[in-house]
């Protein structure tokens, strides 16, 4: 096997990985403020700015005071993430799932696309209904579609399976602002961490579930 050679330097970066992830918290730190956040969701909070590079993020989060703990314990035992999309799931260190804990996405489900069609809604919210029956103490995680939060709420509300913990982080122009605020008023007593306003992703949710896995930065 030939050895492959680097390209000549030459810009003066910092190309040590560890030295990155330091020096990338340690900015956040000093430029974010997380005093309106609970103390035990600083790290949650970090991880998202990190996953975003935009420090007045913080400013927008919405964390219950018992998500962190109630994530935490319920993936500590073993329960399953349930998302919206691929690209939350891939964006999960499963290196950080102390359990091996189930990822689990049914928008690529061979009924999800019926099912949208008779139900009059998309496949993202339609496959949360496939995946009803491991709601009970799981992770949901929504980064993508405001449809597949107000269609988790609507299920809760008629009596669904309660999960440990929401995170509620879709993106858009159009209903995410409002599924969001639908999040943080729905009288469901389940632990919830949102971003208010039109800001989401799977980049923003998958750093979330990735703090919330395990304390260790």
């Amino acid at each position: 096997m030939t050895l492959l050679a680097r390209p000549t330097r030459r810009y003066d970066y910092v190309a040590d990985g560890a030295a990155i992830y330091d020096e990338s918290f340690a900015t956040i730190r000093r430029e974010a403020r997380f005093d309106h956040l609970p103390a035990d969701a600083e790290r949650v909070a970090v991880r998202m700015v990190h996953g975003t590079g935009q420090v007045d993020l913080t400013e927008d989060l919405v964390i219950h005071p018992h998500l962190v703990r109630s994530a935490r314990t319920a993936l500590e035992a073993g329960a399953p993430i349930i998302t919206d999309a691929h690209m939350v799931a891939s964006g999960v260190t499963r290196a950080r799932l102390s359990r091996d804990n189930e990822v689990l996405c049914a928008l690529h489900d061979r009924r999800t696309p019926d099912l949208a069609m008779l139900m009059g809604t998309t496949r993202s919210a339609a496959a949360l209904s496939l995946l009803e029956d491991r709601l009970e103490g799981a992770v949901v995680a929504i980064g993508n579609a405001p449809t597949a939060l107000f269609h988790l709420l609507e299920m809760l509300l008629d009596g669904a399976p309660r999960p440990a913990a929401i995170v509620g982080c879709p993106v858009g122009f159009i209903g995410a602002a409002e599924s969001k605020q639908a999040l943080e008023e729905a009288p469901i007593e389940v632990p919830f961490l949102t971003v208010r306003g039109r800001r989401g992703g799977s980049a923003m949710t998958a750093s979330a579930l990735n703090a919330l896995a395990q304390e260790k930065e």
